[in-house]
C-alpha cells in the first residue's frame, strides 16, 4: 500500500547557495536540513509537486514535459553554478491530474510541455534529492497572489498526497532582500516567524483563515514585501488537515528562516 505522504514548506536558499563555496557556514544548517528530508518522509515519493515563488501565470500551470530542463534564473554568481545539472524526470500524467483537481474545484489551470523548472525548485531538491530519481512537477503561482486562493488550491490537491505524492511548497518564510545581513531585521523577523509557527502548530482548522490574514501578523509586510516567496507555503498548509509542525528554523543573514511540515 502506498502511505499518505506530508505536505512540505520548505527554504530554497540564496541563489545556488548550496553548491558555491560557503566560508562563513551561513547556509550549511539549512543544507543539512534540505539533506535530511528524505529521512522525514514515510517512504519514498512516488512524485513530487513542488510550487516555487519563481513562476507566477494567470491562473495556473504545471509543467509537463517529461524532461523539464534546469531554468538559471538567478544572476551574477559564478560560471559554474549555470552548469549545475539535476536531470531528474518529469511526469506530463501527474501535471494533468493536478490541472483537472484545480479545473473541478473552479479555477483555471494549464499544463505546460516546455518551461523547465526554476532554482526555487532544482537548488533545494539537488540537495534533498541527489540522485535526482524522483519525477518532479513545478505549479506556478497565480499571479493575484490571493493568499486564500492559494491556501484553496492546495486543498484541492490534497488527494495526490494518498497517491504518494510529496506536495511541497518552496520559498522563504522570510524575503526582504534589503533586510537580510542586517541586524535589526532579527526581531521582527522572529515576531513574525513564531506568528507563523503558532499558526502552524495551532488549530488545524483555523488555519486556512488565519494564513488569509496573514498581513495582519506581526512585522508581516516587513517580512514579506511582496509574497511569492510566502504563498507557497498557503498551498502547502492547505494540502494538509492534520497537525503541523515547524521541523527547521534558524537563523540566517540575520533574519529567522523556518521551514514546517503538515501530517
Amino acid at each position: 500500500m502506498t502511505k499518505r505522504q506530508p505536505s512540505l514548506y520548505i527554504p530554497h536558499g540564496g541563489g545556488p547557495c548550496f553548491f558555491m563555496p560557503d566560508p562563513n557556514g551561513t547556509w550549511t544548517g539549512m543544507e543539512a536540513f534540505l539533506r535530511g528530508l528524505p529521512a522525514r518522509l514515510p517512504e519514498r515519493p512516488s512524485a513530487i509537486l513542488i510550487v516555487s515563488g519563481h513562476w507566477e501565470t494567470e491562473g495556473f500551470a504545471f509543467t509537463a514535459s517529461p524532461r523539464p530542463p534546469l531554468i538559471y534564473d538567478y544572476h551574477g554568481f559564478p560560471p559554474h553554478t549555470y552548469e549545475l545539472s539535476w536531470p531528474a524526470p518529469g511526469d506530463p500524467a501527474l501535471a494533468e491530474r493536478a490541472a483537472d483537481l484545480l479545473r473541478i474545484a473552479g479555477y483555471a489551470a494549464a499544463t505546460d510541455p516546455d518551461r523547465g523548472i526554476d532554482h526555487g525548485v532544482f537548488v533545494p531538491l539537488k540537495v534533498a534529492f541527489p540522485d535526482a530519481d524522483v519525477p518532479v512537477v513545478e505549479m506556478s503561482l497565480d499571479r493575484g497572489h490571493d493568499a486564500e486562493i492559494a491556501w484553496r488550491v492546495g486543498r484541492a490537491l490534497r488527494p495526490l498526497r494518498d497517491q504518494g505524492v510529496l506536495i511541497v511548497g518552496a520559498g522563504m518564510s522570510f524575503h526582504n532582500m534589503r533586510a537580510y545581513r542586517n541586524p535589526h531585521a532579527t526581531e521582527p523577523s522572529i515576531a513574525f516567524d513564531d506568528w507563523l509557527a503558532g499558526l502552524v502548530e495551532g488549530d488545524p482548522a483555523a488555519r486556512g483563515g488565519a494564513l488569509a490574514q496573514w498581513v495582519n501578523a506581526p512585522a508581516a509586510r516587513f517580512a514579506h514585501p511582496v509574497e511569492e516567496h510566502l504563498l507557497p507555503l498557503m498551498v502547502a498548509a492547505g494540502a494538509s488537515d492534520g497537525p503541523g509542525a515547524r521541523i527547521y528554523g534558524e537563523i540566517v543573514m540575520e533574519t529567522m528562516i523556518s521551514g514546517f511540515r503538515f501530517d
